[in-house]
């Protein structure tokens, strides 16, 4: 009538993250873009909206300001960058390497239209905060209901 069949949980498991990255995939679109190849970093970054700006601030540690590059195309921030290997000694054994470096790129999505002649970038303790001022028309204004 019935057989039981003896469960496999490797090729189920295997079956399962299967169809997760799948489904992540679908989801968030392009693996690349949110999955980074080995030896490429994406930096974390945070977008904020104020009634004048929008604010974005990305984690850069270690960085020089001279090795990032930031341009506006259209509605979309595009910051790009280097992280340099330091010069190791070669009589170093490592253990770990967990610091990321090489080359990166980030492009976000403008939700408003902005003054791009007044978009200002500030570099300080790794952190890059570039402030987007919003256009006039895209500023949010009050009615007075009489």
């Amino acid at each position: 009538m019935f057989e039981l069949t003896p469960w496999k949980p490797v090729r189920e498991l295997s079956t399962l993250r299967r169809e997760m990255d799948r489904l992540f995939e679908d989801f968030l679109g392009e693996r690349g873009a949110f999955f980074p190849e080995a030896g490429s970093w994406v930096p974390a970054i945070d977008v904020s909206e104020t009634d004048d700006n929008i604010i974005v601030k990305a984690e850069l540690p270690g960085m020089d300001s001279k090795d990032i590059d930031v341009t506006v195309q259209g509605d979309m921030l595009v910051i790009k960058g280097e992280k340099k290997e330091e010069k190791e000694a070669k009589e170093e054994n490592f253990h770990r390497i967990e610091r990321r470096r090489g080359a990166f790129a980030r492009s976000i999505k403008i939700p408003v239209p902005v003054d791009s002649d007044g978009i200002t970038a500030k570099y300080d303790k790794g952190v890059l905060t570039i402030t987007l001022p919003k256009k006039e028309e895209s500023k949010a204004k009050q009615i007075e209901v009489k």
